[in-house]
């Protein structure tokens, strides 16, 4: 692992999903991707983590989708985590990695999360 600062990117909520999010417990200060050194972190509060290197990102893009759920959905490796339809970055992941929601492991090949700044994200993850 190299000694690069540590740098947290907030996960974007939509003012209505701030306020409800907030009385699930899941505040938006518990929501970000996290990149220090060769690892990357993601986390929505008790919700949903995954932490992996950052070598198996083997793209990193900002989406034109917008999804209209909010929260942590996901089926057969492929993850949303989000608090906005807007500023979706997706990663996707090779080989397939760990992650945990509600504290159960699931697949992990496809990370979609909703970004503050989506393209300063993609920038760091590069």
């Amino acid at each position: 692992m190299t000694n690069a600062p540590e740098t947290r990117f907030p996960i974007r909520f939509d003012p209505l999903y701030r306020g409800l999010s907030t009385a699930l417990f899941l505040p938006p200060s518990t929501a970000y991707v996290e990149i220090e050194g060769d690892e990357v972190r993601v986390r929505m509060g008790w919700a949903f983590r995954a932490r992996f290197p950052r070598a198996a990102i083997a793209k990193a893009v900002e989406s034109s989708a917008r999804p209209l759920s909010r929260g942590v959905h996901g089926i057969w490796g492929r993850w949303l985590v989000n608090g906005s339809g807007s500023g979706i970055v997706v990663l996707e992941l090779d080989p397939k990695q760990r992650a945990y929601v509600l504290g159960v492991p699931v697949g992990l090949r496809q990370l979609m999360v909703s970004a503050e700044d989506p393209s300063g994200l993609i920038a760091a993850l590069e």
